[in-house]
């Protein structure tokens, strides 16, 4: 089967208008297209993250946020609705951005802006913030705002975040500093009313026990044996009615005082010192009373008619004085058994609650040294930062102005829309011609009829119909590549800028 390049050059004459309307409707609305998008022009500037210029192992900072993490919370700091209206306002970013609602404006300023980081294990981190817009100078503004708030952010978050953990330790030291004072003041409570029965004197209160046991026995003997004497005086009274080593006259109150003092300097010579004040009083009354009795002359021999019985009195009342004294010791000394066994008794108890005092003291103190120290070390992290010595953002490359726009490329679209309308042109008329199902050739009646055509007589078109025909052809033409761009055109001019209305269309579409 032969191919009849003739008859298919015919086919495409006479599809001709079809393929002319297709190809000049979207060639003019790609050229019209490409000629009305106004130009954007794009800038960006570049970030790098600056590690700590004071080494961590003399000055540490407080904060420690990874480098990504910091660029990713800055990057949403940064477009943040307040943010970008500002910006927007403030470099008149869009033509008509006093008829567009805040929604459209933040939602623009977030299409037209780029960011990314880039970020690996050996390598610095950096980051990329770039904007298109309708002029150079838009974009190389709009860039170097986003810029300075990245940097003020930066430094903001770094400042606030030194602060507020420098502002948290001096805190807890105040806290802790309370709470030292307060258990040490419970401390000392505790031990000023439990001073008898602390533990760091049970030694000696248990020697003092001892000691006091020791005496009272002692006492307890002394006692023993005055009765004894006392009942031997008496027994050698009534058996001999003498007195041993009695006197031959009868004492004078002078020499019986004399006598009681000196038992009395005896007595309390076993309790106490030779230092002790009463002794030295005793002491001192005795030496007067012996002057006196020396000076006194012989007593009268009628002054007692039984000398031996003045006699056995004044010594069995010495007697009688020394164990009332003994007594009244070894009472004293019980008492103090009794307080010294109750104090021992209670230091076992004290002892553990002391210990618990002490336990929480060590423990609120170690907290405290703990947080002086970090107290320490964020006074030190504050100043790397107030001083901008710590990790930091700078800028690597600033935005610049472009010289020439970044889109659209009106060469690429033209051509996409000329190639685009052909395409379509010549894939309507091979449409049309396949759904064509009636017989224009004689191999089609051969093909469909089985018969074999004596001759062929072609249709012929009149002069007027010729005529009406081309004139119906160059209106709709002129209507396609004037009518058309005219649209368009207006539609840029009077309506919303071509970029937005496509970028609306891409939207609803889901592109």
């Amino acid at each position: 089967m032969t191919l009849d390049l003739r008859y298919y050059l015919a086919v495409f004459i006479r599809r001709l208008p079809y393929f002319i309307l297709i190809f000049g409707t979207v060639s003019a609305a790609a050229l019209t297209a490409a000629f009305t998008l106004p130009a954007a022009y794009y800038t960006e500037a570049r970030l790098v993250v600056e590690s700590s210029q004071i080494p961590t192992t003399l000055a540490a900072s407080t904060v420690n946020t990874a480098a990504r993490e910091q660029l990713q919370l800055i990057e949403q700091r940064l477009l943040t609705r307040a943010n970008l209206l500002d910006i927007a306002r403030r470099t008149n970013v869009f033509e008509n951005i006093s008829e567009m609602t805040a929604d459209e404006i933040v939602a623009g300023m977030r299409d037209k802006t780029a960011t990314w980081s880039r970020a690996g294990i050996g390598q610095a981190t950096r980051m990329t913030v770039g904007f298109e817009a309708r002029g150079a100078e838009i974009a190389a503004a709009v860039v170097n705002e986003y810029v300075t708030l990245i940097l003020r952010d930066n430094v903001a978050i770094r400042t606030d975040r030194a602060q507020e953990t420098l502002e948290f330790f001096q805190q807890e030291v105040d806290r802790l500093s309370v709470e030292v004072s307060a258990q040490s003041a419970r401390i000392l409570e505790f031990q000023n009313a439990n001073s008898n029965a602390l533990p760091d004197t049970l030694q000696f209160r248990l020697s003092q026990q001892d000691n006091l046991q020791q005496r009272l026995t002692k006492i307890e003997e002394n006692i023993g044996t005055l009765n004894d004497q006392k009942k031997q005086l008496i027994r050698l009274y009534n058996a001999t009615g003498q007195v041993q080593n009695a006197p031959a006259n009868a004492l004078s109150p002078e020499a019986q005082q004399l006598l009681s003092l000196k038992d009395q300097l005896n007595a309390a010579l076993a309790i106490y010192s030779a230092e002790n004040p009463r002794v030295k009083l005793l002491e001192s009354q005795i030496a007067q009373l012996e002057a006196v009795v020396a000076a006194q002359a012989p007593a009268d021999p009628a002054a007692a008619q039984d000398p031996q019985l003045s006699l056995l009195e004044i010594q069995t009342e010495q007697i009688d004085s020394r164990i009332e004294q003994q007594i009244v010791q070894r009472d004293r000394i019980e008492q103090e058994l009794v307080a010294l066994e109750d104090s021992i008794e209670r230091t076992s108890a004290n002892t553990i609650t002391l210990n618990a005092l002490n336990r929480d003291y060590k423990n609120i103190q170690d907290q405290y040294n703990t947080a002086i120290d970090r107290l320490a070390k964020a006074s030190t992290g504050e100043r790397i930062e107030v001083m901008a010595k710590g990790e930091r953002i700078s800028v690597l490359d600033p935005a610049t102005v472009p010289t020439t726009p970044t889109r659209p490329n009106r060469t690429r679209i033209a051509a996409m829309g000329v190639a685009a309308g052909l395409g379509l042109g010549l894939g309507v008329v091979v449409l049309l011609e396949m759904l064509n199902s009636a017989v224009r050739r004689p191999t089609d009646l051969v093909r469909t009829l089985e018969i074999a055509p004596i001759g062929a007589i072609p249709f012929v078109r009149t002069r007027g119909e010729t005529l009406r025909r081309r004139l119906f052809i160059t209106m709709l033409l002129l209507l396609v590549l004037a009518g058309l761009p005219s649209a368009i055109w207006a539609v840029h001019t009077y309506y919303l800028p071509l970029d937005l209305v496509l970028a609306k269309i891409a939207d609803k579409v889901g592109i």
